[in-house]
């Protein structure tokens, strides 16, 4: 009896070793990813700004958009060297835009959120790719109310092959993609583009692509969920009127990350709610 207590004893030890190790690297992955986020966040904040004006995103330093000259690696720390300038360009002192460390503290997020869902596996670097791309989608339509093709082509290319690699059946896709494409494509008809722009119908391409058929359909119940609420709280704090333009692409982008998250999840509830 005691050497069965003790054996037992022994394996609870053990057992409880190789947790701790379990979660001592499941941590060192977490802020791994952190940190990757960051750097691509940075990268991330290159192309948006270097986006339309024909120059590379990776040839060339980075440099002061107030005063033009180039930025030292010690000033160029994603977030940590916006914290120590205080927000402001050393050579020049003027303020550096909100954008840089938003949009690297946001992919570093993003990329976590991720991880906590997928792990490291292949359908968590796909994610991390479709995301990417949806985050330079939601600031460059934010900032200049355009969604470009540059961005939109290339993201739908990538969503294609990556999803097939991942098992995506094809009719899945293109049906999702002609949906998408197509929902945006009446509007536009229907309103002479008034209600979306040309861009919306490529985005909504893009969605179907990446989420697939019926995933889309959740997608495009957030977007137009979070839009409305948004617009409501501008409007009753008049910042927008009723007749005020709003890019609607921040909403689409941000809607279909959420679906990568919890698309399925949502899916599943409706269909118990309409079933039992």
């Amino acid at each position: 009896m005691r050497g069965f207590v003790i054996y037992q004893l022994s394996n609870l030890k053990i057992s409880c070793l190789i947790s701790r190790r379990g979660v001592k690297l499941r941590c060192m992955e977490a802020l791994f990813v952190l940190f990757f986020g960051l750097v691509i966040g940075s990268f991330l904040n290159v192309v948006i700004c270097r986006l339309g004006h024909k120059k590379s995103f990776i040839a060339g330093r980075s440099a002061c958009p107030k005063c033009h000259k180039k930025i030292v690696w010690y000033d160029n720390i994603p977030l940590l060297s916006y914290l120590i300038l205080q927000g402001r360009c050393r050579q020049c002192g003027k303020s550096i835009s909100w954008q840089y460390p938003s949009v690297e503290l946001a992919t570093a997020i993003i990329f976590l959120c991720l991880f906590l869902n997928f792990g490291l596996s292949a359908q968590f670097f796909v994610a991390l790719i479709f995301s990417s791309f949806l985050l330079v989608i939601f600031v460059y339509d934010l900032k200049h109310y355009l969604i470009l093709d540059q961005v939109i082509i290339p993201a739908a290319v990538i969503a294609f092959l990556a999803n097939i690699f991942l098992g995506f059946s094809i009719w899945s896709l293109i049906i999702a993609a002609l949906v998408g494409a197509g929902f945006f494509a009446l509007q536009f008809i229907v309103s002479s583009g008034q209600w979306v722009g040309d861009g919306d119908i490529r985005l909504g391409a893009l969605m179907g692509l990446m989420l697939g058929w019926p995933l889309l359909l959740v997608a495009l119940f957030l977007a137009y969920l979070i839009g409305a609420i948004f617009g409501l709280i501008l409007i009753a704090l008049n910042k927008k009127k009723m007749s005020s333009q709003i890019p609607f692409g921040p909403f689409l982008s941000g809607a279909t990350f959420l679906t990568f998250i919890y698309g399925q999840d949502l899916l599943n509830w409706y269909f118990h709610l309409i079933y039992f």
